[in-house]
C-alpha cells in the first residue's frame, strides 16, 4: 500500500506517525499518509520563509510556472479524478469536471502574475504638491497558510494556491484530513512545473494538531481558510491582526416568482444544485421558496427528477450521486430529518440511509427553526416552502446567520432588482441557481459565511500590500 509523505522544502519527507486514507463508497483502506507533528510544522514554515526571503521569481516566471502546472494536472486529469473519486466519494464525471475546473483557475492565476500593478495617486491635485508623484505597487504579504475542505479538494486548493505564488507568495498548504491524496499530486504537479524548494510545502495531518501549530506561528502572514464557521471563528481569533480569508459555508436559499415559464425546468434545476456532490457543497440549493400558485408543480417536478437519479460507485460513468464524505455525517442528516418531521416537516421523497450513501430528499412544511433550514445541511437534502409576496420571500432568505450566495428566478426586472438590492448575500444569481459560481468571479460571503472574496483577481487583492511610493522633484 502505497504511503504518500509530507513535501517540505521541495523534499519528499515521511515520518513514524501515520493514517489511512478510506475509500469512501466501500470503507477500504486504499492508501496512507504521513502526518505531520511540531517538529514537520516548524520545518515547513522555516523553508517558506527561507524561499520567501533568499528565491525572487519575476512576475513572468511566476506565470510560467503556474501555466506549466496547469498543464501538468491537465496532462494527469485521469489518475486525479480517479484518486479523488475514490477519497472524496465523488463520481467519477464531476470529478473529471472538477480537474478541468482546476485546470482554468491555475491560468487565470497565471495570468494575475502579468497583471500585478498599482495606481497613479492624482497627489499633484493637492495644494503645495505641484513638483510630487505618487504611485502605489502591489507587495507579496511572505508565507501564507492554505486550509482546504474535502469537498472540492482540487479546486479550492488552487484558488488558494494559484493567486498565491502568482502574487509572490510562498505557500503552507494543509488539506483536509479527508482527501490529502490529490493534495500530494497538486504538489507534484508544481514540482514538476519548475517550482523553486520551498515556495509550496504540504503539511497533512488533523486540523486540531496541524492548524492550531501553523496559527501559532506568527511568520505566516495570511490563512485562507475553507470549512466550518467554529473552526473559521477561532482561527480568526487566533490570527489576531494578521489576514484572513474565511469561506464557511451557507444554507443557500433560492427564490422562484410566480411570472417564470418554464416551471418544470427551474425545479429540474434546483434539485440538480440540491443533490450535487451528495449536497456537499456550501452554495448547494438548500432552501427554495415557490410562489403559491406554482409550488405544487415545482414540488411535482422536482421530486419526479430526484427519483430519477441514480446512487451507486462513483467510479461507475452512470452515477449521479456517490456517498458523503462519512457515515457519521448520514447519520447526521438522517436525525435532523427525522427531527424535522416529528416537527411537522412532510418528507416528499427520500429520507432513507445506506451506510454512507442518502437518498436525494426533498422536504416540505420546514420552518426557520428547524436544523435543514437553520443550519448547513451539507448532504443532498432541500425543502420547498410557499410564499405570497416577493417581499416575504427576501424576508425568508434573509433570516439566517448565513450569507454566501442566492439564487431568484423571475422574468421581471424589478423583481430582480429588489432581490439583487435587498437580499443580503455576497452575490444574488439572478434566473440561475445559488449553487452557480464561475472561476473568475468574486466568491465569498457576508455575515457567518465568511470574510474575504476567491477568484483569482480578488484573491490577489488579499494576498498582496499595497505600498505607497512618492516622489518629491521640487
Amino acid at each position: 500500500m502505497k504511503c504518500y509523505e509530507l513535501i517540505i522544502d521541495g523534499k519528499k519527507m515521511p515520518t513514524a506517525a501515520t493514517e489511512n486514507v478510506y475509500d469512501k463508497a466501500t470503507g477500504e483502506v486504499f492508501a496512507q499518509i504521513s502526518t505531520a507533528g511540531e517538529k514537520e510544522v516548524k520545518m515547513a514554515v522555516d523553508a517558506a520563509q527561507e524561499a520567501f526571503e533568499t528565491v525572487k521569481l519575476a512576475p513572468y516566471q511566476r506565470y510560467e510556472i503556474i501555466m506549466k502546472a496547469a498543464h501538468n494536472v491537465m496532462q494527469r486529469q485521469h489518475e486525479f479524478a480517479e484518486i479523488l473519486s475514490k477519497e472524496a466519494g465523488k463520481p467519477i464525471n464531476d470529478a473529471m469536471g472538477e480537474i478541468a475546473r482546476a485546470y482554468q483557475t491555475l491560468i487565470l492565476s497565471a495570468e494575475e502574475a502579468k497583471r500585478l500593478t498599482g495606481e497613479m495617486v492624482p497627489i499633484q491635485g493637492a495644494p503645495g504638491c505641484e513638483k510630487r508623484v505618487a504611485y502605489t505597487k502591489r507587495m507579496p504579504l511572505g508565507v501564507v497558510c492554505a486550509i482546504t475542505p474535502f469537498n472540492f479538494p482540487v479546486n479550492l486548493a488552487c484558488h488558494k494556491i494559484g493567486p498565491a505564488i502568482a502574487a509572490g507568495d510562498t505557500v503552507i498548504y494543509k488539506p483536509a484530513s479527508a482527501t490529502p491524496l490529490t493534495a500530494y499530486l497538486l504538489c507534484e504537479a508544481f514540482a514538476d512545473a519548475g517550482l523553486p524548494d520551498g515556495f509550496l510545502n504540504l503539511i497533512m495531518g488533523r486540523g486540531s494538531l496541524v492548524g492550531d501549530l501553523l496559527v501559532k506561528d506568527e511568520r505566516i502572514k495570511m490563512i485562507s481558510f475553507t470549512g466550518s464557521v467554529p473552526v473559521g471563528k477561532s482561527l480568526q481569533k487566533a490570527a489576531g491582526f494578521r489576514r484572513v480569508a474565511l469561506e464557511l459555508g451557507s444554507n443557500s436559499a433560492n427564490i422562484v416568482h410566480d411570472d417564470i415559464a418554464y416551471v418544470k425546468k427551474v425545479a429540474q434545476l434546483c434539485a440538480k444544485y440540491a443533490f450535487v456532490n451528495a449536497g456537499q457543497v456550501c452554495i448547494s440549493c438548500q432552501r427554495v421558496y415557490v410562489q403559491k400558485n406554482i409550488y405544487d408543480e415545482f414540488c411535482k417536478a422536482a421530486v419526479e427528477y430526484a427519483a430519477g437519479l441514480k446512487i451507486g460507485n462513483p467510479l461507475a460513468t452512470n452515477t449521479d450521486i456517490g456517498p458523503m464524505i462519512a457515515e457519521k455525517e448520514a447519520v447526521r442528516i438522517e436525525s435532523w430529518i427525522n427531527e424535522a418531521v416529528s416537527a411537522g416537516a412532510e418528507l416528499l421523497v427520500g429520507g432513507k440511509r445506506k451506510g454512507a450513501f442518502f437518498m436525494p430528499t426533498i422536504l416540505t412544511g420546514t420552518n426557520s427553526k428547524m436544523k435543514v433550514i437553520c443550519k448547513e445541511t451539507f448532504a443532498p437534502v432541500f425543502s420547498i416552502m410557499p410564499y405570497d409576496n416577493i417581499e416575504d420571500a427576501i424576508a425568508a432568505v434573509n433570516d439566517s446567520n448565513y450569507g454566501l450566495q442566492a439564487g431568484v428566478f423571475t422574468s421581471s426586472l424589478a423583481v430582480a432588482h429588489l432581490c439583487a438590492e435587498k437580499i443580503e448575500t455576497g452575490g444574488v444569481i439572478i434566473n440561475d441557481g445559488s449553487t452557480f459560481r464561475m472561476d473568475n468571479m468574486p466568491y465569498g460571503g457576508v455575515k457567518d459565511s465568511g470574510i474575504g472574496r476567491e477568484g483569482p483577481e480578488y484573491a490577489v487583492r488579499e494576498l498582496t500590500e499595497e505600498k505607497l511610493v512618492v516622489f518629491n522633484f521640487s
